[in-house]
């Protein structure tokens, strides 16, 4: 019996209107464009406003607009998988909203959380499930409203992160195309350098924890840069070792947009030349789990059938991992606007 692959079929994505520039953080805070620049790539980040407004509602355009280009019905998803650390609230899941949102009456879904990693945590998954032969159609999202848990104040984290939405769809693959192998890791020790203290059942919410501001982002910074650096850049190195590849093999590069020097260091660690390396932290900032898939959104029409890609991500936790995918197909159709004016 043949083993069933799970390829990528479509991709969707959603960002923000308003722009969060380094201009307008220099009014807000005790920075200044070029130090954000150089330190981290970052020029302007997209930030969900209006009243009522979560997750859920950047995860809805994301994934009509891959059911649009692939032709098929919100009915025809079989689950939905939601990767966040932004969930609406703590249950139901956001998957299950999105699926009411979008009326996939058909679908089961559930959230997963790896912070950065989460896409990847859960194209794994969802790849498995197709791989099963059990599912047909499962529609992976990384999605995260950052603005909601980053402290303003703090020049250290409101600096990198932005909110967005990128979701792909998982079918059976129709020739040798999809998803090829991925690495995954955790290591729980480094959750005392990059967690949100409170809300938790270890620190439920009380009027202490909001006014010790524990309902934000804590992050170590110089910790975990210097294990992001080492553990995304050697898993996408290994990653090549173990399927017999080269820098040479690859096609692109899809790092998650935390921090534009570890970037550079795995291209480096992979021998891959940087223009074969999707970049649009500049634009964004860091969206957590979005950052994968809106790259794929972003260069979907400069992929190609039987291109071999590399998507790697570490986040806090720590997690950390590296996927190869064989590209499933050609863009048939020119782009949709992605929002970039």
């Amino acid at each position: 019996m043949q083993k069933i692959t799970a390829a990528i079929t479509a991709v969707g994505g959603y960002v923000p209107e308003y722009k969060l520039t380094n201009a307008i953080l220099e009014t807000m805070i005790d920075t200044n464009d070029e130090w954000i620049r150089t330190r981290t790539g970052v020029e302007e980040r997209r930030i969900l406003k209006g009243e009522g407004l979560a997750t859920s509602d950047m995860c809805v355009p994301a994934v009509l607009e891959l059911c649009k280009k692939r032709g098929i019905a919100s009915e025809e998803i079989d689950c939905m998988i939601v990767a966040t650390v932004t969930p609406d609230m703590f249950f139901p899941a956001t998957a299950n909203i999105v699926c009411d949102k979008i009326g996939a009456v058909n679908a089961w879904g559930f959230d997963l959380s790896a912070a950065c990693s989460g896409f990847l945590f859960a194209l794994t998954t969802g790849a498995t499930m197709i791989e099963s032969g059990r599912y047909k159609k499962v529609v992976v999202v990384g999605a995260d409203k950052m603005s909601a848990i980053v402290d303003y104040t703090d020049r250290t984290t409101c600096i990198l992160f932005g909110d967005a939405a990128g979701a792909v769809l998982l079918e059976p693959s129709a020739d040798e195309n999809g998803i090829q192998d991925s690495l995954l890791k955790t290591d729980g020790s480094g959750r005392q350098f990059l967690y949100m203290k409170a809300g938790g059942s270890l620190n439920p919410a009380s009027h202490e924890t909001v006014d010790a501001k524990e309902h934000y982002i804590y992050q170590a910074g110089p910790q975990v840069f210097k294990a992001a650096v080492k553990g995304m850049a050697d898993i996408s190195y290994d990653l090549l070792q173990r399927n017999n590849l080269t820098g040479d093999d690859i096609a692109w590069l899809v790092p998650h947009q935390a921090n534009k020097r570890i970037i550079d260091a795995t291209a480096n660690r992979m021998g891959l030349s940087h223009d074969k390396v999707m970049l649009n932290i500049q634009r964004y900032g860091n969206t957590t789990a979005a950052t994968i898939p809106l790259c794929l959104w972003e260069w979907e029409n400069q992929l190609h059938k039987g291109d071999k890609i590399v998507l790697a991500a570490f986040g806090g936790g720590f997690t950390w991992g590296a996927t190869l995918v064989s590209w499933a197909y050609d863009t048939p159709t020119a782009p949709a606007e992605k929002g970039t004016e």
